[in-house]
């Protein structure tokens, strides 16, 4: 029933898309090379953490990268510079997650040709972008484009709302990153296809920042709370470190965290996700934040770091 609506939306996305391809909208283009983490499947595909993958390789490499991001679930919609005391309701949780753990000069705007270019003035050393999301912001002129997949590949590939496609697949991209198995037509990708392993982080942190072994919650009856997408699999992560969880609250994606409060004794060790953590200590600031980790072979990031090198090039 849903096929007819699907159709409409994705021959509207299609012709915006060829509008801008045709120029006959303009996408703006940035003087440093600007790199795009997104994805083709609506909801949560990890782009967030490929991101603070990427940037912490780029700056092992000699690179001094900024990140821009629309700063989706946000209270407000100007531009602005995200700072590690900034307010996660002002400024987006996902891009304050971002600034705290990478140190990066991040920008939030809903055109992120304004962030980017508000960035490049603040922080002239910039060299690189790297845009959180943004696949199918065309208005963005991007150099290289990374798709990133979860276990879901590209579910029953029809386009939203009758699938979880934003666009068509496959189309053209420069790298694939893919939880699960790689989607059919990543062989077109001429970075590569590389596979991506998430996991938890062997501790976790609270509000001043102490750390706690996850192995001393071993055998404890926990609390774990997530307000992200895909909120089982992080519950799924922990089981699979042998936490036992007394109780799981999954709360919307990007949830503000304001009207909820822990229904556990005091005693009981209250687990998040990292991405929750800035929103939900003000509240709780016993909550241990577990970081996840993304492992993606040191391939990918040679070859990324080879693209851009010479992308700079001419302008030496």
């Amino acid at each position: 029933m849903l096929a007819p609506v699907s159709l409409l939306y994705g021959a509207l996305a299609a012709m915006r898309r060829l509008l801008y391809e045709r120029r006959v909208l303009r996408a703006e283009r940035m003087p440093v090379p600007v790199v795009v983490v997104g994805n083709v499947v609506a909801g949560g595909a990890g782009k967030t953490p490929v991101t603070q993958a990427v940037v912490h390789a780029l700056r092992q490499r000699g690179w001094h990268p900024g990140v821009v991001s629309r700063g989706y679930g946000r209270s407000t919609s100007d531009c602005r510079e995200v700072l590690a005391d900034s307010n996660a309701a002002e400024s987006g949780d996902e891009p304050l997650l971002i600034v705290r753990s990478t140190g990066v000069p991040v920008f939030v705007a809903p055109r992120r040709a304004q962030a980017a270019r508000a960035l490049l003035e603040r922080h002239p050393r910039t060299d690189v972008l790297v845009c959180d999301d943004g696949l199918q912001h065309w208005a963005l002129a991007r150099d290289v484009e990374l798709c990133v997949f979860n276990e879901e590949g590209i579910g029953n590939g029809w386009l939203l709302p009758a699938g979880p496609l934003r666009e068509r697949w496959p189309r053209h991209v420069d790298a694939i990153l893919h939880a699960g198995p790689a989607p059919e037509g990543a062989d077109r990708a001429p970075m590569g296809v590389f596979a991506l392993r998430r996991s938890l982080a062997s501790h976790a942190v609270d509000a001043s920042g102490r750390t706690t072994p996850l192995s001393s919650l071993r055998g404890v009856p926990v609390h774990a709370v997530a307000a992200i997408a895909r909120p089982a699999a992080f519950f799924a992560m922990l089981r699979d470190q042998g936490l036992a969880l007394e109780k799981a609250s999954a709360l919307p994606d990007h949830a503000d965290f304001s009207d909820w409060h822990a229904a556990t004794p005091p005693d009981m060790p209250l687990v998040c996700t990292e991405k929750d953590a800035a929103k939900l200590w003000h509240t709780h600031p016993e909550a241990l934040a577990v970081p996840l980790v993304v492992d993606i072979a040191p391939a990918f990031f040679d070859r990324l770091n080879a693209r851009l090198q010479a992308l700079r090039q001419p302008s030496l």
